[in-house]
């Protein structure tokens, strides 16, 4: 090992006299991987960042038998970043170029805050993941690409995170996604998948990445390169002393230590893999990220030998069970541990009002438990959960409650409780409703099979004339609003109708001005946002027809398709 340490440093030192590093000229290490070469080409490229003391741009990669490290995409080099092909829903790569940044930034800011529709949710990823120049008027790179990001965070689909890295491998501003991606497979005791996202992105500039990356390289056996990489920071002054020390100790330079850091959760996972006698006994206030580590790693204690006589400990698993650190029916189980007498568990009306707070909920469970009448089952479950809610743990027994519900049938409860048995029982799986046609009908007809893609255009033009000619004969025939978005939007598509059915109905667009501006001017990633700022939390079949009308009118200017298909065949026909 300490062959290796040296070895190392020489190969720093040589690398350094050659290609001098000014002080001011911190360098950006990113991507090293490890390479069995007869020779070495070794170039690095400096810039300048007053603010931020980092290494830049080395990367170590196998081309034509040579190493090269080169410079990562700079931020102020970014063009695009996204994930979708624009052509899949009929967009452009322009598609924010021409938009104000203020515009973007406060629609942005009002829709990210809310709860959204499924549809809505929908629109907006496709305008925040579509892969297009990023807009630059009044709007930094770093504001746009944080929108993008936080959208990321918040949606939690890391197999979503990680396409967009492969996707985006030059993205420096991306740190902090990447960040939030190593840290929660990490904190759920998955090294292996935080490790694989460096052999993806070729850009990391954090110190925190950079340190992880280094003990993703010890894991991984690769110890010369992660040695290669510490010297590199320790020269420019960026190894803080608890990496330094822990870098050590794994590479087995120095015995282990007793020395434990929660800052982070790396520091706390390299802590628990350092320390030969390693315990920990978190607290309330002990932060999520370690109480998943404890528990993914089999570190928690088990609820079995928990002291119940220590009101600290059952609040203890209270949290960490509302935290989804231990399962509902650890908690379930802990309650049936207490110790009730037979007069406050036949009067448990009276009785759990005496008590304190998680005594009365582990009164009420067991009396639960031993009730056979569906009406005592259901008064017991609401005021258990009344106590929960109360106690804001609402999410230690949202499962448990769903399942025991289940374990009653609807035609046993009671009209009083019908609301609390809908709202907490589980939802069945909705069966996909097929479309019904009725052929006397113009929206509900079988013309809809062309937005699903089951008629060709020349077909459904036929189909849309010969229909109209029927309904023309039909002087009691009254075109409704459904009607009008159908036949608007298969002109739109370019179906032909003829001059002779004009008069059937009037239509004027109700597109604002302002919209019909940011149309004519190519903003359609603005106009996205502003459509799924108008559906907000409604669901496309609780949309009134004049708002589905205004969407579709849109929509139908755009040329955006796929997503107005999916509006009609929501709105339009009949199910059964």
């Amino acid at each position: 090992m300490k062959i290796l340490k040296q070895l190392s440093k020489f190969f720093l030192f040589t690398f350094l006299l050659i290609n001098p590093v000014s002080a001011n000229e911190p360098v950006d290490i990113w991507n090293i991987e490890k390479k069995d070469t007869e020779e070495n080409e070794i170039l690095i490229e400096n810039t300048n960042d007053d603010e931020n003391k980092i290494i830049q741009g080395i990367k170590i990669e196998q081309q034509n038998e040579k190493i090269l490290v080169n410079n990562a995409l700079g931020a102020s080099e970014i063009k695009l970043a996204g994930l979708y092909d624009p052509e899949e829903n009929g967009l452009s790569i322009d598609m924010w170029s021409n938009s104000n940044g203020e515009d973007i930034k406060y629609v942005l800011d009002n829709i990210t805050t809310k709860e959204l529709s499924k549809f809505s949710e929908k629109v907006l990823e496709i305008a925040l993941l579509t892969n297009s120049y990023i807009p630059n008027n009044n709007i930094s790179p770093k504001e746009f690409l944080d929108f993008k990001f936080n959208y990321l965070k918040k949606k939690k689909d890391f197999n979503l995170i990680k396409e967009f890295l492969i996707k985006n491998p030059n993205l420096r501003e991306s740190d902090d996604l990447i960040t939030f991606y190593v840290d929660h497979f990490l904190s759920n005791s998955q090294l292996d998948k935080s490790c694989e996202i460096f052999e993806i992105v070729n850009s990391i500039s954090e110190d925190y990445l950079t340190n992880f990356k280094m003990y993703c390289l010890i894991d991984q056996e690769r110890r010369d390169e992660a040695q290669l990489l510490f010297d590199l920071k320790s020269e420019l002054g960026s190894v803080d002393k608890f990496f330094s020390d822990k870098f050590n100790i794994l590479m087995g330079y120095k015995k282990p230590n007793d020395q434990l850091s929660e800052k982070n959760i790396l520091y706390f996972h390299i802590s628990h893999k350092t320390i030969e006698t390693f315990e920990y006994d978190p607290k309330i206030e002990t932060p999520k990220f370690i109480w998943n580590y404890l528990s993914t790693s089999n570190l928690l204690k088990n609820s079995d030998l928990v002291d119940i006589e220590s009101s600290d400990q059952i609040k203890l698993i209270e949290t960490a069970t509302n935290d989804g650190v231990y399962d509902e029916e650890e908690l379930l189980n802990l309650y049936k541990r207490f110790r009730f007498d037979i007069n406050q568990l036949l009067n448990f009306n009276d009785a759990y009002k005496l008590l304190n707070d998680y005594e009365a909920r582990a009164l009420l469970y067991q009396r639960f438990l031993l009730s056979d009448e569906t009406t005592q089952k259901l008064t017991i479950l609401s005021k258990l959960k009344e106590l929960f809610d109360e106690a804001e743990l609402s999410s230690a027994f949202d499962n448990e409650l769903a399942k025991a519900l289940k374990s009653i049938p609807y035609d046993d409860v009671p009209s009083n409780f019908t609301s609390f048995y809908k709202k907490n029982r589980e939802p069945e799986k909705v069966a996909e409703l097929k479309i019904k046609f009725n052929n006397k009908v113009f929206h509900q007809s079988k013309l809809l099979n062309y937005f699903q893609n089951k008629t060709s255009l020349p077909q459904v033009e036929k189909e849309t004339n010969d229909l109209l000619k029927k309904i023309k004969k039909n002087k009691k025939y009254f075109f409704s609003i459904k009607d009008i978005i159908m036949a608007e939007s298969l002109k739109s598509d370019g179906v032909q109708i003829l001059k002779k059915y004009d008069g059937l109905y009037e239509y004027e667009t109700n597109i604002p001005s302002d919209i019909n501006s940011m149309i004519v001017n190519g903003e359609t990633g603005l106009v996205l946002l502003k459509i799924a700022q108008i559906i907000g939390e409604d669901d496309l079949e609780d949309l009134d027809l004049d708002s589905v009308n205004f969407v579709i009118g849109i929509m139908n200017e755009l040329k955006i398709v796929n997503l107005r298909n999916e509006i009609l065949l929501k709105v339009l026909p009949l199910k059964v």
